[in-house]
């Protein structure tokens, strides 16, 4: 994927990334609950965890947003995620692969900013559970979430947030889920579809009192492939605190089809 987005990056010159109006997406894209249908693929390789630091972790991420206008004032915005992970020897010797939990979310959003200029939405969030061993909580979850955000100018900046609880008893063996996941962001717009971003995805297992708290840092560039504008981008992810089975590093690269209406 990164090697292909380079070659495009190479291939495309700036003044047609410029007609585009490729700033604009890469804005939009910025904000978490923009009026923008966006459905990213995300590869991110984690390494050096599980028992001995000698485990990887293989990430292909499905992250479809769907904004809908269910009021001349409000859209309600779907965000799914949906992990194919495959990892090895997390514990040594052993191999686990599969569909990992899945993630529903919406957000209930204005349409306008507030007077300060605030972008804001709210709503639920969905666990569910996919059953495969070792990828999977095992159990249906549900939780508020909510984002908030600014764009000024250049910069988009805010905090997206959510907490699941399980929902039923556990698996034996298996523990309550109840996870809060707080993730501030900034992105910074360079211009002709060019920006850099970082966030922290910190997520915090209120029943085992542990972070995980990985810090992203990216490049990422919206262009034109024929009719179809496509944001892509390369990072790299370093766990500032971790739990003991947790990955000390990783490398991260999207693809991402936007459809602007």
């Amino acid at each position: 994927m990164s090697t292909l987005a380079f070659t495009l990056l190479g291939g495309i010159s700036t003044s047609s990334i410029a007609q585009s109006g490729a700033d604009d997406l890469a804005k939009k894209l910025a904000n978490p609950i923009a009026a923008l249908i966006s459905v990213p693929f995300e590869y991110t390789w984690d390494t050096k965890a599980g028992v001995n630091e000698s485990g990887d972790k293989n990430y292909l991420t499905l992250k479809p947003v769907v904004p809908m206008s269910i009021h001349q004032d409000w859209n309600l915005i779907s965000r799914t995620v949906m992990p194919l992970v495959k990892q090895t020897d997390i514990s040594p010797g052993t191999r686990q692969s599969g569909v990992a939990d899945i993630t529903q979310s919406f957000f209930f959003s204005p349409k306008a900013p507030t007077s300060d200029g605030l972008i804001w939405g709210a709503g639920p969030i969905l666990n569910i559970p996919t059953d495969v061993n070792g990828l999977s909580s095992k159990q249906w979850g549900a939780g508020p979430t909510g984002v908030v955000l600014k764009q000024d100018g250049a910069y988009t900046y805010g905090m997206l947030a959510f907490n699941l609880f399980g929902m039923g008893n556990p698996d034996p063996g298996m523990t309550k889920l109840n996870n809060l996941f707080l993730q501030p962001f900034l992105t910074k717009q360079l211009g002709k579809g060019l920006s850099v971003s970082s966030n922290i995805e910190s997520s915090y297992d209120w029943t085992n009192d542990q972070w995980n708290v990985p810090l992203n840092l990216s490049v990422a560039q919206v262009m034109k492939i024929g009719d179809q504008p496509i944001s892509f981008s390369l990072g790299a992810r370093y766990y500032l605190e971790k739990s003991p089975m947790a990955p000390q590093w990783g490398i991260r690269a999207a693809a991402t089809f936007l459809f602007p209406k």
